[in-house]
C-alpha cells in the first residue's frame, strides 16, 4: 500500500489550474440526444472557460472544434483518445499536493459504478493523459483499488466524507472489509478521519449514492446537503435520516458542522422513470461555483443557499436538464486539475 503521509488531499475550492471534461459523441450513451447534450456542453465549457482553462478529451478533436466559438477555444486544450462516456469526475485523477503545492496524481480503477457499464477506455484516460505529458505531477498507480471522484469529499484538512452504500459495494472492492477500505484510503489520501454517511439516496441514481449527489463539504466547517420537505416524497425518510446523521458528525478537531440545506428538485421523469436531479452536484473552483439548475422555482433557492456559503466566488448557474437524462449532473462531468510543475 502506498503511504502518502507527506502529501495533502486539497479541498475542491482551493487552487485549480484547469477543469477536465470528456466530450459526448455518437459512441456514447448520448447518441439518442446528442444535439441536446452538445448544446449543454457548449454552455458549460463556455462558462467554465471564463474562469479556468479547460481540458477536453474526445476521440476526434473536430467534434469539439466545430461547436466551440474561437473565444472559448482560446482557453481550451483538446486531447484525442478513445472514450466510453463523459463522467470525468469518476475516471479523472484524484490529486494530492505537497507542501509546495506540487501535484501527485492518483489513478484509481474506474469500473463504471460496480460493473454496470463498459469502462475499458475511460479507465485508461488518466494514464493516457500522463503518458503524453498532458497532466503534470508524480503519477501513482492505484488501479488495484476501485474509487470514483464523486464518491468522496474532503475539507483539505484530513477529513473525508463518503457513503457506505457506495464504498462498501461488493462490485467495487468486495474483497475488502470496511476497516480495510478505511485503512487504504487513510494511507493513500493522507486522511485522519472518515465520516461514513449511512442514509440518503436519489431515485434513478446509477452510482449507489455518490456523496456529491447528497452532501458536500464546504468552507468554515459547513456541509451543504439535500433536504426534502415533502413527507409524501419517496426520498423523505432517507433524506431526513441523512440530515439527522449529518448533525451528529464532527470534523477532525471534534467541531460540529453548520448545515446548509438545498431543496430536492421537483421530480423530473423520462419514460416513466424518476431522474436523480440534485443541486448538490455543483462544481466549485478557486474562482467560481457552477450550479446545476433545472428550470424550476427551486433553482433560485439553491443558488441563494450555495452562493451564501461561497461568498468570495462568482456564482454561475448552468442548465443541466440534458445531463440529468443520463442520470448525472454538473459535478459528475467535470474534474478539477492541479497542474503546477
Amino acid at each position: 500500500m502506498t503511504n502518502n503521509y507527506n502529501l495533502r488531499f486539497p479541498a475542491e475550492w482551493e487552487k485549480c489550474d484547469a477543469v477536465l471534461l470528456s466530450w459526448p459523441h455518437a459512441g456514447t450513451d448520448w447518441e439518442y440526444m446528442l444535439d441536446r447534450v452538445t448544446g449543454c456542453y457548449i454552455k458549460l465549457v463556455s462558462a467554465i472557460s471564463e474562469f479556468s482553462p479547460v481540458i477536453i478529451v474526445v476521440p476526434d478533436a473536430e467534434i469539439v472544434k466545430k461547436h466551440l466559438p474561437t473565444e472559448v477555444m482560446n482557453n481550451v486544450t483538446i486531447f484525442q483518445m478513445p472514450t466510453n462516456d463523459t463522467w470525468a469526475r469518476d475516471f479523472g485523477p484524484i490529486t494530492l499536493v505537497d507542501s509546495k503545492g506540487l501535484p501527485t496524481l492518483l489513478d484509481f480503477k474506474f469500473n463504471a459504478w460496480g460493473l454496470k457499464f463498459a469502462a475499458d477506455k475511460d479507465n485508461l484516460i488518466t494514464s493516457n493523459l500522463v503518458a503524453i505529458n498532458a497532466l503534470n505531477g508524480n503519477y501513482q498507480n492505484h488501479l488495484g483499488f476501485v474509487l470514483e471522484g464523486g464518491s468522496i469529499e474532503t475539507d483539505g484538512k484530513g477529513l473525508l466524507l463518503t457513503t457506505s452504500e457506495c464504498l462498501l459495494s461488493k462490485n467495487r472492492n468486495g474483497d475488502k472489509s470496511k476497516a480495510e477500505i478505511e485503512e487504504y484510503l487513510k494511507a493513500a489520501l493522507n486522511i485522519k478521519k472518515i465520516l461514513w454517511l449511512d442514509h440518503g439516496y436519489l431515485a434513478g441514481d446509477d452510482t449507489d449514492s455518490h456523496i456529491d449527489t447528497l452532501a458536500r463539504l464546504a468552507p468554515d466547517n459547513t456541509i451543504i446537503y439535500v433536504k426534502c420537505d415533502d413527507a409524501k416524497d419517496e426520498h423523505y425518510a432517507a433524506l431526513s435520516a441523512m440530515e439527522s446523521q449529518l448533525r451528529e458528525f464532527s470534523d477532525t478537531d471534534g467541531n460540529s458542522f453548520s448545515l446548509v440545506p438545498v431543496p430536492l428538485p421537483d421530480p423530473i421523469y423520462e419514460d416513466g422513470e424518476r431522474l436523480p436531479a440534485t443541486y448538490a452536484n455543483y462544481l466549485v473552483t478557486d474562482k467560481a461555483v457552477f450550479i446545476p439548475v433545472y428550470g424550476q422555482e427551486k433553482d433560485s433557492i439553491a443558488i441563494e443557499q450555495i452562493s451564501s456559503v461561497f461568498k468570495d466566488k462568482a456564482c454561475v448557474p448552468v442548465d443541466c436538464n440534458a445531463l440529468i437524462r443520463q442520470h448525472g449532473s454538473l459535478h459528475c462531468v467535470t474534474m478539477q486539475i492541479i497542474n503546477r510543475l
